[in-house]
């Protein structure tokens, strides 16, 4: 008759080996836990799945299509050099022919025959006050003579006068800045475009220059003397 045996019991290295397992799980579950807290990434998901992603038209209205504004070229400013000053309106009337002298201007006074002069007009506010005055070449006029003869008018060929109003401070100057050239020939409005004029005689002859600017007339004439 055999004597059962009673079953072995596990040594303590088995023991040590079954809670270093255990152990390491909870380790792995509660990291696993702390992960999901912190991390949370259902949450990114939901909130890129709930966020519009902006267009351009609905984070920016349609512009609207601005008109390009029309350019007009504008005739060749009058030869007047005036820096006027840019009073309140209404507080500068028009200069009068009392307060404002003007003078016919050559730049020279004796002209050799292949000379043409240059005319010029100088204008100056004597008044205490300023005054306003229309410089452009719409109101200018050049006019030589020799004796009773008209020779030449600036007025008689002229092409696109424009109109020009300034501010003639009290005391103040102003003169041509672009002198006008006088071809030594007889102007008519009917002989604009002709190239065989009859030009004005020489030999020391005699000629006077008188202008208007803005309704006034010059003080005088200026004498010249062309060879």
């Amino acid at each position: 008759m055999s004597v059962p045996t009673g079953k072995k019991r596990p040594s303590p290295a088995v023991y040590r080996r079954r809670r270093l397992v255990l152990l390491l799980g909870v380790v792995i579950v509660v990291g696993l836990i702390v992960w999901l807290f912190v991390a949370q990434p259902w949450s990114g998901a939901s909130v890129a799945a709930v966020k519009p992603t902006p267009s351009a038209s609905a984070s920016s209205p349609a512009a609207t299509p601005t008109p390009t504004p029309t350019v007009t070229e504008e005739p060749a400013a009058p030869p007047v050099d005036a820096e006027p000053t840019a009073p309140a309106i209404g507080t500068a009337k028009p200069c009068v022919a009392a307060d404002v002298t003007v003078l016919a201007m050559t730049d020279a006074e004796t002209y050799s025959a292949a000379q043409t002069p240059l005319l010029s007009i100088s204008l100056t506010n004597n008044g205490a006050k300023d005054c306003t005055i229309n410089v452009g070449t719409t109101s200018q006029k050049f006019t030589i003579m020799s004796g009773n003869d008209t020779w030449w008018r600036s007025t008689d060929c002229q092409t696109e006068p424009s109109d020009m109003i300034v501010t003639l401070a009290a005391g103040q100057t102003v003169t041509s800045a672009t002198p006008l050239t006088w071809d030594r020939t007889r102007s008519s409005v009917s002989t604009c475009a002709d190239t065989d004029r009859p030009r004005a005689a020489g030999g020391g002859a005699s000629y006077h220059l008188t202008v208007e600017i803005g309704g006034i007339p010059s003080n005088g004439s200026r004498q010249f003397f062309l060879n």
